[in-house]
């Protein structure tokens, strides 16, 4: 009942959030909603086991995630809102504030991939999971990964449609989510 009560709560945010594009298929942030979705049921599930045992392996693994999960996130909103030159005149109305940059950015994290906050979102997934595992708990993780993996596909095409030949020029230069590898 607990789990239930806490994924109800932390889902109104996220609703509220997303509730520009929670009906449009053809938006990265339609995808995005259900990958938090699923975050947040893995948060209610295994909110109970975030500091017990923590020296087992699967619990240092989860904070090597964690840790590169606020790392992801926290250098590449910095350079989004640094660098990328955001416009609140950009009319992309599924876009959030610092997501309407006008310039590609392709120094620091972004040099390497190209979409370090989604990538975040994939260790925060795992690390997650790793405090308790269960098959349930390993299928909702894959769920979110492969939410997260159009999440990307639908946002390079928004990029494509609006930087243009930029954009695809420098899909070749980086990786998706993990810098040399994929």
């Amino acid at each position: 009942m607990n789990r239930l009560i806490i994924f109800l709560i932390l889902s109104i945010p996220v609703i509220l959030i997303s509730r520009r594009t929670i009906f449009d298929y053809k938006s990265h942030g339609f995808y995005r909603f259900f990958s938090w979705e699923c975050i947040i049921w893995l948060i209610a599930t295994n909110y109970k086991y975030w500091f017990s045992d923590p020296f087992s392996i699967n619990q240092l693994f989860s904070w090597i995630f964690l840790i590169v999960s606020a790392y992801l996130v926290i250098t590449g909103v910095i350079l989004m809102k640094k660098m990328g030159k955001p416009k609140s005149d950009r009319n992309e109305k599924s876009l959030y504030k610092f997501e309407k940059t006008t310039e590609l950015i392709e120094q620091g994290i972004f040099k390497y991939i190209r979409h370090p906050l989604y990538s975040s979102l994939i260790f925060l997934t795992w690390g997650i999971l790793l405090k308790s595992t269960s098959f349930e708990l390993l299928a909702v993780s894959i769920i979110s990964t492969l939410f997260l993996y159009l999440t990307a596909i639908f946002d390079e095409k928004e990029c494509i449609h609006f930087f243009g030949d930029k954009y695809i020029e420098y899909m070749k230069r980086s990786k998706m989510f993990i810098p040399y590898l994929l």
